[in-house]
């Protein structure tokens, strides 16, 4: 068996690692890369191997950095099945189909200007109608439910914790008369999230792809968390001004609705309009009331048995759908909280957000998601100004914050528990961390260590292992 790493090797974004066991090939994630705009698209565009090669994949989650290129690898002439919960597979049928809609409408937007100046007019990475061809290639299996997407190789899912049917997945390889089990980690959720239940672990594994996103840091406890955010809505709200928070549209804006729900019923939460002003965001939420089996015991309770009590909706909670209900809070007066995507502010209507509201010094942007590297996010949360906003510079006079306590990623802590579990469950060989910035990486590597592990890997973009 060989495994290469094509994808988030010492980077965050762009999940891709590519197994090759009985001359069969199978691609666990196939996420975009974000980063630089001109590397990211070339990156995402030109597929390092050869589509059609591929006999299956088997996606853990459906957040672009782990989805996000599927359109491209159909386009480029993969005709297997995607593998993944149903879940996944639905929030996919919406993240995809958005994915494409954002690239359409920002190169549009860019080209005006590009065709004014007489220059070269860009395409998007994919359309809607590769986005609608990557889905029907999807199969959706139930968590804990085995599955062969190729000869020699069975497959399991198990609940990761970290958003809406996401999995960590058990690879179980018979390869020359020899068994193995691999396991991939995904993105590890944190014990006690509200929503979703807390991450699973596996047993017998021999080798583990393990994420690192939060390697070095330790996240601030669920109470600070609470307070941080009750403390900033009540200040944009004394300020007449606009908090605006960059929230993935999938785990972070239900989580961060149903923190505002708790803080109005207890009393707590100013009398502020809040907006989630992102049609996938709506439609997600949505998805999150069909699938029951993925809540925890309290929120399944709550959902289950009190019909008349919504956690994600409130007084005052209002959901955008069309252009013009977004356009309209470019002039809106009163204070208010603007939840938007992306998370990393590299595409959608936050862009809007930030550069009509951002300018003003009563605004404050407030990010509860990890901000990769060279991403825009990461620019203004780490003080830079002016950026670039759909190629015009803008000043950014708001205060920015950030809330780590939001992390649907386990910390370093919960990383170290989550990889003792699948330690003390069998003998690992070796640990190939992916997923993570070099602090991150190192560190986690280190903490690894020290807990017994005999061989960590850090690999490097398409370096091949032989297992």
């Amino acid at each position: 068996m060989k495994v290469q790493f094509w994808g988030a090797a010492q980077t965050v974004t762009g999940s891709m690692h590519l197994l090759e066991v009985n001359g069969r090939r199978i691609l666990l994630d196939c996420g975009m890369y974000q980063g630089r705009r001109k590397q990211a698209f070339e990156r995402n565009r030109d597929l390092p191997f050869a589509a059609a090669e591929i006999d299956a994949v088997v996606l853990s989650h459906a957040h672009i950095d782990h989805s996000g290129n599927l359109p491209s690898l159909v386009k480029s002439g993969f005709d297997g099945c995607i593998y993944s919960t149903s879940a996944t597979r639905d929030l996919c049928a919406y993240m995809l189909l958005d994915s494409a809609h954002i690239q359409e409408n920002d190169v549009r937007f860019v080209n005006k200007r590009r065709k004014r100046q007489g220059k070269k007019l860009f395409e998007p990475l994919y359309t809607k109608a590769d986005a609608v061809a990557a889905l029907e290639r999807f199969h959706c299996v139930d968590y804990d439910r085995p599955f062969e997407p190729v000869p020699g190789v069975t497959v399991r899912f198990r609940d990761a914790g970290h958003i809406l049917g996401s999995a960590i997945v058990i690879v179980d390889l018979n390869e020359n008369g020899r068994n193995s089990r691999l396991l991939f980690s995904g993105d590890i959720g944190r014990k006690g999230l509200p929503i979703l239940r807390d991450p699973r672990a596996a047993e017998g594994v021999d080798y583990v792809i393990m994420e690192s996103t939060y390697g070095a840091r330790e996240h601030e406890t669920d109470g600070d968390a609470g307070e941080l955010l009750r403390k900033t809505v009540a200040e944009v709200s004394s300020r007449g001004g606009k908090l605006l928070i960059p929230a993935f549209a999938v785990g972070r804006t239900q989580e961060i609705v149903y923190r505002l729900n708790k803080l109005q019923e207890s009393g707590n939460l100013p009398d502020i309009d809040v907006f989630v002003d992102s049609p996938l965001a709506v439609n997600a939420t949505d998805v999150f009331r069909l699938h029951p089996e993925c809540y925890d015991a309290e929120y399944r309770e709550t959902m289950l048995n009190d019909t008349d009590r919504d956690p994600l909706s409130f007084d005052g909670l209002r959901y955008l759908r069309s252009a013009e209900q977004s356009k309209k809070l470019n002039d809106y007066k009163r204070p208010a909280v603007i939840i938007s995507a992306s998370g990393m502010c590299e595409g959608g209507r936050i862009l809007h957000h930030l550069r009509n509201h951002a300018v003003n010094s009563s605004a404050i942007v407030l990010f509860v998601s990890f901000q990769a590297q060279h991403t825009l996010g990461r620019k203004i949360m780490d003080g830079k100004s002016p950026v670039s906003i759909y190629g015009e510079e803008y000043e950014i006079r708001a205060d920015v914050r950030k809330a780590e306590g939001y992390s649907a990623h386990a910390d370093r802590s919960g990383l170290l528990r989550w990889a003792s579990r699948v330690q003390s469950a069998g003998n690992v060989e070796r640990f190939f961390l992916v997923h993570g910035e070099e602090e991150g990486l190192s560190s986690l590597a280190e903490g690894l260590r020290e807990q017994g592990a005999a061989d960590v890997q850090i690999p490097k973009r398409g370096e091949v292992f032989e297992l």
